[in-house]
């Protein structure tokens, strides 16, 4: 097939490598615009942009593909099949219409759960067994269009977000291949997806790493592996931030009140939750490194009856 490919971040990455190594022609990958990055506001290209550059293919970065001339641009290269990978544009229904087989989505779950912007880390953050990949045919909607086929993944006890991100982006190119392959045989039946039974997957902010020590120490937990690596959970130990990398619940309650650290010695330091106490296991203090509790506790004085989260 003659495949245009639409993705702009990592995940998008592990799919367009398995676009390049397939029998398949990538006449054009579209990915963002270059954005600046850091004090110095330096141009970063996309990580889309970077492999593409890498293998000479030609490179689009509209500001917006609904402009007619991006559109004309499409029309002449005349694709059999475009590929949309976290875009991070509203494809119009113009574009949609366009190839043969349709604009072909690879979504980090399995539609019709978790639509939106953030699949892969609310899964672990709402404690799912399992997650997947689902690869779709757009329609107007936001992704909603008609599943085409599924792959499975099982979560992992510890599983971050950032670990289950790898599995799925490989998943994903996987399940992309087999797609194309599936279409141009006519082998796949397209499937209506129906009312989705959890809630949009919104995206992620910084905002949303802020601890809630009244919350059960369960849910805590899965909040900080689902903001790992980004955004993270924080709290605050006096007024500096405090990262929670890693913890472990412990089913019993102490009766004070919660943030409150009711046990610290060498190697532990457990904290009161709304339910549940919380063994914090790795923990990344503003201005320093990543480090394993008892590293920070032999630099940290952190008494018990301290309070989290109170700045």
């Amino acid at each position: 097939m003659k495949v245009v490919f639409m993705g702009t971040p990592d995940f998008a990455v592990e799919t367009l490598e398995a676009l390049i190594r397939s029998e398949h022609q990538i006449a054009a990958v579209v990915t963002q615009p270059d954005k600046p990055k850091g004090r110095g506001k330096s141009m970063q290209f996309p990580p889309v942009k970077e492999i593409a550059l890498k293998e000479g293919l030609i490179i689009y970065q509209p500001k917006k593909v609904r402009d007619p001339e991006f559109i004309k641009i499409l029309k002449e290269i005349a694709p059999d099949v475009i590929v949309v990978v976290a875009f991070g544009q509203i494809i119009p229904q113009e574009i949609i219409d366009l190839p043969k087989y349709g604009c072909i989505n690879v979504h980090g779950s399995l539609l019709p759960k978790y639509r939106g912007a953030a699949p892969i880390q609310w899964a672990v953050i709402d404690g799912e067994q399992e997650s997947g990949v689902t690869t779709m045919q757009m329609d107007a909607g936001l992704d909603t269009g008609d599943m085409l086929l599924k792959t499975v993944v099982t979560l992992q006890e510890k599983e971050t977000g950032g670990s289950l991100f790898e599995k799925l982006s490989k998943a994903g190119a996987d399940l992309l291949i087999r797609t194309l392959k599936a279409l141009e045989e006519n082998s796949v039946t397209p499937k209506k997806q129906g009312e989705s039974p959890t809630p949009y997957a919104k995206m992620l902010t910084k905002e949303m790493g802020r601890i809630d020590w009244e919350k059960e120490a369960k849910v805590i937990e899965r909040l900080i592996r689902g903001l790992n690596p980004w955004p993270s959970a924080y709290t605050y130990l006096g007024e500096k931030t405090l990262k929670i990398w890693q913890a472990q619940v412990e089913e019993r309650e102490t009766g004070e009140k919660p943030g409150t650290v009711i046990e610290v010695n060498k190697k532990e330091l457990k904290v009161q939750t709304g339910k549940g106490i919380l063994s914090l296991e790795e923990v990344q203090l503003e201005g320093k490194k990543r480090m394993e509790i008892d590293a920070f506790l032999r630099g940290n004085a952190v008494e018990k009856g301290t309070v989290f989260g109170l700045t």
